[in-house]
């Protein structure tokens, strides 16, 4: 029987041994694949705004960008995550063990300027194992990355978790079995265009901090439905975990076996490819091909940065990924103001925040701390 059991298993399970040699490597510096931008560049910051849908001119238009308070083009602070595949759920240690992304708890200093040259200094911060309903075994796993620029200036710094989780074992215990893809009649779809159509920004229009009151709710933004064209779109800006091709492909999976993953026709793709694969999505106990962690926080982020207008800065950002946002998926971003306050002469407000789809469950939850404008 444990023969039996053994051939039938895909994937390798987490072990204490495993666990142990990860943990050693806490603090240590660690080899990681290269970044995908570098430098905020026009282009750049072009690519990751339009890859999350953010159209605000602030990041796109140079002359408009000259007029604001910053007097040049800045970028929306979740473009950080195209700096570094660790902040964005790349993960070291215990190979086959398929990692989830959960989360980041962002912290920013100063804004992203046009021409900054950023590097990233990623760590491994913390192991934490945990019991899943969803997949058994599991392991949190943390680490914090700061973003430094071209002068030496801390830009910002993030806490990130992915929950490393047994693939088979999470195909045996999936809890959505029964969730299919939403299928969109004509006429919702109508109805998904005439909100786009008619949303607003704050944009340079200043949002005084006297003028908000606690418990007020941002306007809702939408996002979706989700399709893996839209994932493609996120990709291009964000510039993805493991996405290559040809040699290079090849010649990261003889040094990391564990990431091909044959595919149908017997060629090795690598685990990323439940974004647009159903068949491998539903092998680690999900009904179909999902999205991003890192984008849904960043529609989070585009709804905060929208909200406090140009004359604003988004301090921070601590979003949990909860759920799996599947395509057909419609998200519904929404916000309210739990507390404003003032510290050092800095005008403080605090947003609770909900991504929320079709079916009514909470896909995301987290807070945001922005700094907003004084009439005084």
């Amino acid at each position: 029987m444990t023969q039996i059991v053994e051939s039938e298993e895909r994937f390798p399970l987490i072990t204490s041994e495993a666990l142990d040699e990860l943990r050693s490597r806490i603090g240590e510096p660690f080899e990681r694949p290269a970044p995908h931008v570098t430098e905020a560049t026009a282009d750049s910051i072009r690519h990751w705004a339009l890859g999350i849908g953010d159209e605000n001119p602030l990041w796109l238009d140079p002359q408009y960008a000259r007029s604001s308070r910053w007097g040049e083009i800045i970028a929306p602070g979740t473009f950080l995550y195209a700096f570094d595949r660790v902040v964005s759920g790349y993960v070291s240690g215990m190979p086959g063990i398929h990692a989830m992304f959960a989360g980041t708890d962002w912290k920013w200093h100063r804004p992203i300027r046009l021409g900054d040259r950023i590097e990233a200094q990623p760590v491994l911060k913390d192991l934490l194992e945990l019991k899943s309903n969803f997949s058994g075994r599991s392991v949190k796993q943390t680490y914090h990355v700061s973003f430094v620029n071209q002068d030496g200036d801390l830009v910002s710094e993030a806490d990130s978790w992915c929950i490393r989780t047994q693939r088979d074992v999470a195909r045996e215990r999936a809890t959505r079995e029964s969730v299919k893809p939403r299928v969109w009649s004509a006429d919702e779809i109508a109805e998904i265009d005439s909100h786009y159509e008619n949303y607003e920004r704050r944009g340079g229009t200043p949002r005084y901090w006297e003028d908000v009151r606690e418990g007020e709710a941002l306007p809702m933004m939408l996002k979706g439905p989700s399709t893996v064209t839209s994932f493609v779109c996120f990709t291009q800006g964000w510039g993805s975990l493991y996405v290559k091709a040809h040699g290079p492909a090849f010649e990261m999976f003889r040094k990391h076996p564990a990431l091909g993953i044959p595919n149908d026709l017997g060629v090795p793709e690598p685990p990323e490819r439940v974004h647009w694969d159903n068949e491998l999505a539903r092998a680690v106990g999900v009904p179909a091909a999902y999205d991003y962690g890192p984008e849904r926080i960043s529609w989070l982020g585009h709804l905060m940065t929208d909200w406090i207008g140009d004359d604003g800065f988004l301090n921070r950002l601590n979003v949990q990924v909860r759920r799996h946002n599947i395509i057909g998926d419609l998200t519904a971003c929404n916000g309210a103001v739990a507390r404003k306050w003032v510290e050092d002469g800095n005008h403080y407000v605090e947003v609770r925040l909900l991504a929320e789809n079709q079916r009514g469950e909470h896909t995301a939850i987290g807070n945001a701390v922005a700094t907003l404008p004084s009439k005084g």
